[in-house]
């Protein structure tokens, strides 16, 4: 009889690992669709591309807060199996589809598998102790980590399915892969591990969304909005913003984005720890002070602006009687030279612009008068002009990123190790509210992001966003800490409620 702590083992191993494949198909179709449209099998344009790229993450967001019910109710190891069961069937038909609407219907059908992280989350809680907890969910949330492996290992199998695109059609066997492997991941799962529910039976409908009035629960989930639905979205943005703001190849873009992504997934088992070590208010503080600072850095544009600067004026009035390449002669009454700034004595920027870290300006001055020309008293006789360039320079761009990617990892652990405290018998209806805003976050950030580009013309208007929304939630946190401290509510602050 296997004891209960090698039940715990594994059931936690194989929920990460399905979690894993869930996620790895629920990112599918960033891979095909764009593989698609970029070598002519189908002329979507950019908002359709958008759509189908956004449909699934839509879906598992939105099925979060149903599973997860189900899960309390009815344990994860039966819901997590018929999730991938039935997310298989849409995710086959998606070989089959050809007009715009199938491939609509078919990522509504298979999106279904990113509520697999809210039946996950309530099914690996169970088998932990609450100082445990913070690790395990961390651990689970490494599936995080799929994304990594259908942006590197789908492309491959793409271009050896259609014969580096010389037969599209073979694009076909791609989706009827992942439904393979959901299958046989539903069947490993169901044989491997244990069945285990929190105790909630007898409970209506009405008494299991309870919770979903406490502020607390949309709290976290505005928390958790930022640090995953950030993430998600952010997964998606930093490619296009690599190619249009450092003009790099697509391919490029990919794996400077992955330098975000993929450590953003597997340290989140280290956040878990943390939260365990620490508590999970004083990771929360870390997180939202650092994501907030990084963004901030991260507003900057690259520049490359040409501005008025400081001219010459005629002290009094004559005639332009000789001109130089450093001075202006006015004949009068008096004689005056004008010396100026001519641009050919002023260093020039670096010729690898890349190297560029500050801000970088130069100043000169050019004649605004020629020789012959009367001129009055404190007319222009050159006039000035400052160049300032700012490469944001990539490297250090990424590394910010690369912060910012760390941070949100280790939060996204963090805030659901508050929610087996808090709510130990609605575990999956918390986790999965929580999990839908983030969710939420994933499919809408995108679009926010395109909305504040179209008005401003301004890729880093992004980071203002996240800038703002980690200020406000950091503001938040902090003003809920103080009033209870004000309150001193017996046993309250021993709490890692942040």
């Amino acid at each position: 009889m296997i004891g209960e702590k090698q039940q715990a083992v594994t059931a936690l191993f194989f929920s990460t690992l399905a979690f894993t494949v869930c996620f790895a198909c629920w990112m599918m179709n960033g891979v095909l669709v764009t593989f698609l449209v970029d070598n002519g099998a189908y002329g979507w344009n950019k908002a359709q591309i958008g759509w189908l790229i956004g449909i699934p993450v839509l879906t598992g967001s939105i099925m979060r807060l149903p599973l997860g019910m189900l899960t309390d109710k009815y344990g994860g190891k039966i819901i997590l199996t018929l999730l991938m069961i039935v997310s298989a069937l849409p995710m086959y038909l998606m070989s089959r589809a050809d007009s715009y609407a199938q491939f609509i219907l078919g990522s509504l059908g298979f999106g279904l598998v990113g509520a697999s992280f809210s039946v996950g989350i309530a099914y690996t809680s169970v088998w932990f102790p609450k100082e445990k907890q913070g690790t395990a969910l961390g651990i689970f949330g490494m599936g995080n980590a799929g994304s990594a492996l259908t942006s590197l290992g789908a492309p491959l199998i793409l271009k050896h399915l259609t014969n580096n695109a010389a037969a599209i059609e073979g694009w076909r066997n791609l989706p009827k892969i992942y439904a393979a492997i959901l299958l046989g991941m539903a069947a490993l799962f169901f044989l491997a591990t244990h069945a285990r529910k929190v105790a909630s039976e007898g409970k209506t409908l009405v008494q299991q969304l309870a919770p979903l009035k406490e502020i607390r629960v949309w709290r976290f989930g505005l928390y958790y909005f930022l640090v995953f639905g950030g993430f998600v979205a952010l997964a998606q943005w930093l490619i296009p913003y690599y190619v249009n703001v450092y003009t790099m190849s697509i391919a490029m873009a990919g794996m400077m984005a992955s330098i975000f992504s993929l450590p953003s997934g597997v340290i989140r088992a280290f956040g878990g720890w943390l939260s365990d070590k620490f508590g999970a208010r004083r990771v929360m503080y870390w997180v939202l002070g650092s994501c907030c600072a990084a963004s901030l850095l991260l507003i900057v544009p690259r520049m490359d602006i040409y501005s008025p600067g400081g001219g010459v004026m005629a002290l009094s009035g004559g005639t332009v009687s000789e001109l130089t390449d450093h001075e202006i002669v006015i004949s009068g009454i008096v004689t005056k030279k004008y010396a100026f700034k001519p641009k050919e004595t002023v260093q020039g920027l670096a010729e690898d612009r890349d190297i560029l870290i500050l801000p970088t300006s130069r100043f000169w001055q050019e004649p605004a008068v020629k020789v012959g020309d009367v001129v009055k008293k404190k007319q222009l006789l050159a006039k000035g002009l400052t160049h300032v360039y700012f490469q944001a320079n990539v490297w250090i761009f990424t590394f910010l990123v690369f912060v910012v990617g760390i941070m949100m990892g280790i939060g996204k652990a963090a805030v659901y190790k508050h929610i087996p405290d808090y709510f130990p018998q609605e575990v999956g209806v918390v986790g999965g509210i929580v999990g839908v805003i983030g969710g939420l976050g994933g499919f809408i950030g995108p679009i926010i992001f395109g909305y504040l580009l179209d008005l401003t013309g301004i890729w880093t208007t992004a980071w203002m966003f996240f800038a703002a929304l980690s200020l406000i939630s950091l503001l938040w946190m902090h003003w809920v800490i103080q009033k209870m401290m004000r309150q001193k509510v017996p046993g309250l602050m021993n709490q890692m409620e942040t």
